[in-house]
């Protein structure tokens, strides 16, 4: 490695911080990142998306995130590491990068704006750290392999597992972070647990990172933690109503750009994604106060839908839901597809069924989609053992899959009866809706 890499400042910087107290930044290397343009443009990143608009709290960023995972990683590494002869001391910085790198690509609104226009964050994230771009000069002064090896990392393919294990596992510090970080700005209790107990407990061996059999029950607190934030914040019905309309908004306006629709305001931003032709430029320059700009000029489209959901959206005006089941309802979702063209509703955009899965936890099974590196435990006698084959409460949430579906309808149109009203007593009807 050049000098600079071993270049540490005058004087240390430290980020004051909810979560952690003090994020703590010596390395000249870690400082330059944190001002590249790449960096700072996480800060217009949330990290929750939409869930704003379920919890007003939750207004933090990709920014924060990224710097509470830069930091326990360096507690880690710095502290509980240090004295570890199994632990490479040379891997060091490039743990503190690809830590504090790990959520560079991700756009604005994240997985709903992804799966609209068929795009990756992680992909982004590598093209970012390897291409034109400041991030990337800062990286190559390291060495000219760095950059690689950091996107390897990313790529959980770098050979060392033991620094994927760190950034990217069933237990690691971008999970430890955003567990802590969510409940704290959502305001909820559910993302607690000793994560103080879990670092003092974690060990390097071979090519992972194993727990202390005595941090056990410190590991069962976090999982149950991360199974309640998930069905408590991060598959909140509310909050996914919230990403129905996002993502139907991004459809009505790359469909209607596919139609040559005239904007009354012109999405320039979005024209490489509407053809699929997305270069890093243009990706980098999307960021949601530019996203939730176009929505709020798009208040005054003529295009009724696009006008209608754009209002939903800024003004929180969101989808009611049902609970339903598409294997079992199919006919029913039929019979109100149906209903909804006679009421002049396009069951494209105003009927939507929306499907949340987690597994909490999961052991090794070779050879199938997703293959999960289960956490170890290292018991006293240097034995390692699978976490759910010592942990009775681990073991009775392993391998199940929890899914949950909605059905998100604009219950205000509906008891809007100026209109079709017969049409819409019966969807009201078949719904199940009772009070108006």
């Amino acid at each position: 490695m050049t000098t600079y890499a071993l270049q540490k400042l005058a004087e240390e910087k430290v980020f004051k911080d909810p979560v952690h107290r003090y994020i703590h930044v010596r390395d000249q290397v870690i400082w330059d990142l944190v001002g590249t343009r790449e960096f700072q443009r996480l800060r217009r990143i949330r990290q929750l998306g939409t869930t704003y608009l379920t919890f007003h709290g939750a207004e933090h960023s990709r920014f924060n995130h990224s710097l509470g995972v830069y930091e326990i990683v360096r507690r880690i590494v710095d502290d509980v590491f240090a004295s570890r002869p199994e632990w490479d001391h040379s891997e060091r910085l490039l743990c503190l990068c690809a830590a504090l790198l790990h959520d560079l690509g991700h756009g604005p609104f994240s997985h709903s704006f992804e799966k609209v226009f068929d795009l990756d964050h992680e992909n982004f994230t590598q093209e970012i750290i390897l291409g034109q771009t400041e991030v990337n000069r800062v990286l190559t002064k390291v060495e000219p392999d760095f950059p690689q090896k950091v996107a390897d990392v990313i790529a959980k393919t770098y050979e060392n597992k033991q620094v994927i294990s760190l950034i990217s596992s069933q237990i690691d510090a971008d999970r430890m972070d955003y567990l802590q970080r969510d409940a704290y700005f959502t305001g909820v209790s559910y993302g607690h647990f000793d994560m103080e107990r879990i670092l003092r407990v974690l060990r390097p061996l071979d090519d992972q990172v194993v727990i202390k059999s005595s941090g056990m029950h410190a590991v069962e607190d976090y999982i149950m933690s991360r199974y309640q934030m998930y069905w408590q914040v991060y598959f909140h019905p509310v909050t996914r109503s919230s990403e129905v309309i996002l993502t139907k908004i991004l459809h009505r306006a790359k469909e209607l750009s596919s139609q040559g629709y005239e904007f009354a305001y012109e999405p320039r931003h979005f024209k490489s994604m509407f053809t699929g032709n997305v270069t890093l430029k243009d990706y980098l320059n999307l960021d949601e106060s530019v996203v939730t700009y176009y929505f709020q000029m798009w208040e005054d489209e003529k295009d009724p839908i696009l006008r209608d959901l754009c209002d939903r959206f800024m003004q929180r005006r969101l989808f009611k839901y049902v609970e339903f089941d598409p294997s079992k309802e199919y006919k029913k979702l039929n019979q109100l597809e149906q209903l909804f063209k006679e009421a002049e509703l396009d069951p494209d955009y105003y009927l939507v069924v929306d499907s949340s899965s987690d597994l909490p936890y999961d052991f090794y099974r070779p050879g199938e989609e997703e293959e999960r590196v289960p956490i170890h435990l290292l018991m006293p006698g240097g034995e390692i053992k699978e976490l759910s084959r010592q942990s009775e409460i681990v073991d009775a949430i392993s391998g199940k899959r929890r899914t949950d579906h909605k059905l998100y309808y604009p219950k205000d149109c509906l008891l809007d009866d100026s209109t079709h009203k017969e049409t819409k007593q019966k969807i009201l009807d078949i719904l199940g809706v009772t009070e108006r």
